[in-house]
């Protein structure tokens, strides 16, 4: 569990906190098994006796003061009594991990669920679609089938203006066929129930790969007759829908659920899509993308960010009831309407995925990247705070409790998933009148699926069974406070920083606009900038009417330094560039699902790519520049290495030597480099090799966003970055007079 604060001591006060300029929050990696300094928590068992405050419901942990027979709560200060179970516990200490340490893991009792169940995994393919989509599916398919442990149960299911359910647990694949009605309220005129039994459909992955992968290899795209035959005719004789995704995403859901808590606690289905769903229920009406919104006067930047239907949002909820996660792998290039589709995978815990072609796809490396890393389910994630202070917005892929404050469920969070909080004072005094320390405490309560363990009284086919482990996973953090701005500055995580920024200003974009998320950011950048030249008395009154000598590179406080570069990346990013700049809003939108969901590290590698030189393949010349052409030319090096978090680009200069190995042989420094970069990273980073001079090096010259500019005209500029910050020295020194 990884938490990364934006300020490391906290403001004393709210004046405090609104002098310095600074965002005052934390994130969160809660599956994450290290936190954010490498270390594992302490792991035990008897959750369930792990004492908490009867005042504000907090765990016991090592900050609470321990006597014979109460503890003193380190976040709200109250006395509680222990029981003669915990006491008698507690006489063992260094047997109880919450005694040894303040981050801990503890085994809970199973219950709601049965003790052995199956992992339950679903394809739903489209097949109004192309062949070379088909090609691409079945390939992340078969990848998955090699992800998947054995016991694993999967099913095979098609949709287009029919569902097809495939039963692959006998000799020869068998499909069976339920067709969609057209219009958008009507069901489906059979369950799938009485089409197929549930237990049919999913067949055992050890025994049955073989003829999952026959059945695959059955798949076909409807033709276009069976459309015409299948889907409704429009004004005018043009053929309206073919691919009936929502009717089958609600009958397979409905399908699901009648085994949940039997067979399966987690579901996951993997969607994937060739093109907006455009026949029956939850169809998608694509024309409100394109040049109507000039005609209508309408800011295209803002009515195509939120929702055209609730359709997929109550479906979402539906999923989350039956224990199903949803999966969304969009291949298409065409406007599919994503900010409706999204909500049916980040609200059930799933994902969404976007694809713009299938001849460079990363969809199989995806896949199977996805299923071979642990998962949990189930999931809350609570966040307490001493008295002092409170969580006052919360933001990532999850929804909150409908009864309490501060708790979020989670149906579906691996490794990488990260949330954000951040905080306010509960009243005017802050911390000044308490000398205790102010205390976060961060409860993470999860099911994982594992295999039983082999022993002689199970046999030989116990790697083939599965049972529930619910444990819960507590980490609580004490932090130091001040008055003084200086000391605040010099304990900022920029990085931090960003992510808390990226979330307010994709939810300002989906409530507002992306205007007004530009706006804000750049806002906000001038506060701060303000905020710091006051406090580091830099900025002159000259003659009472203006401002001279405004600092805006923070060159008094190296933990500032990032921020304007970081700022101006992010407004050169496609989350707040303009419509009329080529931004496709489906790319907008998935952007906005993967930012929000990133931990800071990788999300300062999206927004402000790594640069990295290297005099040859093995030796490693300088560890970060800025990204400029200037940069390479001064630098001298002959390699350039860029890690934008979804690509990584070798880049070798039109200079250099003739005689250095291209692409670099797989032995040196900078393949061991790029491909443990790989093998850390959620989704597959495409790797290219750029030979200046004779490649065509726009991938690579695109990163050079210091020289271009952030005015939304899209013309490039030769002092983008430079005539960034002086237009913000001159807004500080207005917001100063």
């Amino acid at each position: 569990m990884a938490a990364r604060p934006t300020l490391s001591r906290f403001p004393i006060d709210a004046d405090t906190q609104e002098s310095c300029g600074l965002p005052w929050g934390v994130t969160l990696t809660p599956f994450s098994s290290v936190d954010e300094q490498g270390v594992a928590p302490a792991y035990g068992s008897d959750g369930h006796l792990l004492p908490r405050c009867e005042n504000c419901w907090a765990y016991f942990n090592t900050y609470c003061e321990l006597e014979q027979w109460a503890w003193t709560c380190a976040l709200c200060g109250s006395l509680n009594y222990l029981t003669m179970q915990v006491i008698e516990r507690y006489s063992q200490s260094e047997a109880c991990a919450e005694m040894c340490s303040s981050f801990i893991d503890l085994e809970l009792p199973v219950e709601g669920y049965r003790e052995e169940s199956r992992p339950v995994y679903v394809a739903a393919v489209d097949l109004a679609c192309s062949e070379e989509f088909l090609e691409l599916v079945k390939s992340a398919l078969l990848a998955a089938l090699e992800a998947l442990g054995p016991g694993s149960l999967f099913g095979l299911v098609t949709f287009s203006h029919k569902i097809g359910l495939y039963d692959v647990q006998g000799p020869v694949p068998l499909v069976k066929n339920v067709f969609v009605p057209p219009d958008l309220d009507s069901g489906l005129p059979v369950g799938l129930e009485d089409v197929m039994p549930l237990l049919s459909f999913l067949a055992p992955v050890d025994t049955c790969k073989d003829r999952i992968a026959a059945a695959l290899e059955t798949l076909r795209p409807t033709t276009s007759w069976e459309r015409t035959t299948g889907a409704e005719q429009g004004l005018d004789g043009i053929l309206l829908g073919g691919r009936g995704f929502g009717s089958a995403m609600v009958a397979l859901i409905d399908y699901l659920s009648s085994e949940y808590g039997h067979t399966f606690a987690l579901a996951r289905v993997f969607a994937f899509l060739s093109g907006p769903p455009d026949y029956g229920a939850g169809q998608l009406d694509t024309r409100r993308y394109g040049e109507q919104y000039a005609s209508r006067g309408e800011d295209a930047d803002r009515a195509l960010l939120p929702e055209q239907t609730p359709f997929y949002k109550d479906l979402a909820a539906g999923a989350v009831q039956a224990g199903v996660c949803v999966d969304i792998f969009a291949i298409t290039n065409e406007y599919t309407d994503l900010a409706s589709l999204k909500f049916l995978s980040i609200e059930s815990g799933g994902s969404l995925f976007l694809y713009a072609n299938t001849d460079d796809s990363t969809l199989p490396q995806d896949m199977y990247r996805m299923l071979s890393r642990p998962y949990a389910f189930g999931c809350i994630l609570r966040l307490r705070t001493s008295s002092e202070f409170k969580p006052c917005h919360s933001y990532g892929h999850f929804f909150p409790d409908p009864q309490y404050e501060n708790v979020q469920h989670i149906i579906c969070c691996d490794s990488f998933a990260t949330y954000a909080y951040d905080f306010e004072f509960s009243d005017s005094d802050g911390f000044s009148r308490h000398t205790e320390r102010p205390v976060l405490q961060i409860a993470f309560q999860y099911t994982v699926i594992v295999p039983y363990e082999v022993t002689s009284d199970t046999g030989s086919n116990s790697s083939t069974r599965f049972c529930l482990k619910r444990r819960l996973r507590i980490r609580t953090l004490q932090y130091g406070t001040t008055g003084n701005i200086n000391e605040l500055y010099d304990n900022v995580d920029s990085e931090a920083v960003l992510s808390i920024l990226v979330h307010k200003v994709i939810l300002a974009s989906l409530e507002e606009g992306v205007r007004e998320g530009r706006m804000l950011l750049h806002d906000w950048l001038v506060i701060l900038t303000a905020q710091y030249n006051n406090a580091y008395k830099i900025a002159h009154n000259d003659n009472g009417s203006s401002i001279s000598r405004v600092d805006v590179a923070f060159s008094q406080c190296p933990q500032l330094q990032p921020l304007p570069r970081l700022v101006f990346a992010l407004l050169r990013n496609p989350l707040l560039r303009f419509h009329e700049e080529g931004v496709h809003p489906d790319y907008r939108i998935y952007l906005q699902c993967l930012c929000s969901a990133l931990d800071p590290s990788s999300l300062h590698r999206a927004i402000y790519p790594v640069l990295t030189s290297y005099a040859t393949p093995d030796k490693q010349a300088y560890p970060r520049h800025s990204l400029s052409r200037a940069a390479l030319i001064t630098s001298g090096s002959p390699i350039f290495f860029l890690d934008a978090f979804t690509n990584l680009i070798v880049y070798y200069s039109s200079t250099a030597d003739p005689s250095l190995p291209f692409p670099p042989p797989h032995d040196c420094l900078l393949r061991t480099t790029i491909n443990k970069l790989k093998q850390e990273r959620s989704i597959t980073p495409k790797l290219t090799f750029i030979r200046g001079g004779q490649d065509d090096a726009t991938l690579f010259e695109n990163y050079l966003i210091e020289e271009q500019d952030v005015d939304g005209t899209g013309i490039s500029s030769v002092t983008g970055f430079v005539s960034f910050l002086e237009e913000i020295a001159r807004d500080v020194a207005e917001y100063l007079k």
